[in-house]
């Protein structure tokens, strides 16, 4: 997968890295689209994933500091940066918002071998679920400001 420069400097994290995007119609910070794809606390799914197999330690409180439990730990006018980390690997979720687009990109560094293994074995996961938390995240923005989604990207 390809990720355009303006992207890859947005993390220092380079062990694995992908790159999401959706055309969109809807405006919105990027923090209001993270919190339309994550929420302010991690669902039941996203606590297994990111809690229970990735061992991330995350916030359980709503926090205008955190998002889904992630850590916001810089922003800019088109994108925010959320992290968190386990004892094994340590993870970046940027989600940014330019030119009719919403992107969201995952970055990883493996602390330990074993953050090689579990993300190896979960990375189909993932990639199969981004897209769908893209458009969770467009029809949510669209229910609040009644917006139009348009296609991939």
């Amino acid at each position: 997968m390809i990720i355009p420069e303006p992207v890859r400097a947005l993390s220092p994290l380079s062990d694995y890295t992908d790159h999401y995007t959706l055309s969109t119609g809807v405006r919105a910070t990027p923090e209001q689209w993270a919190r339309a794809m994550f929420g302010d606390v991690p669902n039941a799914a996203e606590r297994l994933i990111w809690s229970g197999c990735l061992r991330l330690r995350l916030s359980r409180e709503p926090s205008p500091e955190t998002v889904a439990g992630w850590r916001i730990a810089e922003q800019g006018p088109d994108w925010i940066r959320m992290e968190a980390a386990s004892w094994f690997l340590t993870a970046n979720i940027v989600v940014r918002a330019v030119e009719g687009q919403v992107a969201a990109a995952t970055y990883l560094r493996y602390e330990r071998r074993l953050g090689k293994v579990v993300w190896t074995l979960l990375s189909p996961v993932h990639r199969a679920l981004v897209p769908r938390i893209l458009r969770m995240g467009v029809a949510a923005r669209q229910r609040v400001d009644g917006g139009r989604a348009a296609g991939y990207a």
